[in-house]
């Protein structure tokens, strides 16, 4: 898994690649706490570039969206129709979370 982050206007946008699962989450939880920790507020997850994501891995998100949520933050995410979509959608987390199909309309 790679994690990239960029800001853009006032929303700090996570770029995650590769696997989200058991054997990453851990380094993904402790990265995006970091700046969550520092203040963030805005955040995004882009998942577009996510090959694969375990029950590990949706845990991961919850838990970091459920402190950000704490400190009022907000959180939005990119997910492309595909295997990583069809997990949101199974898990009922597609009702939870504000996903988006690009990283234009999620940031509109």
């Amino acid at each position: 898994m790679e994690i990239k982050e960029k800001k853009d206007s006032n929303t700090l946008i996570f770029s995650v690649s590769g696997r989200l699962d058991a054997t990453s989450v851990g380094q993904f939880e402790k990265h995006i706490m970091e700046f969550i920790n520092k203040g963030e507020k805005k955040l995004m997850f882009d998942l577009s570039g996510v090959e694969y994501v375990s029950s590990a891995g949706l845990r991961g998100i919850l838990t970091t969206s459920k402190a950000l949520k704490a400190q009022g933050g907000e959180l939005r995410l990119i997910v492309c129709a595909g295997p990583v979509m069809e997990v949101f959608k199974i898990t009922g987390l597609s009702s939870i979370f504000k996903i988006f199909n690009t990283l234009e309309a999620a940031l509109a």
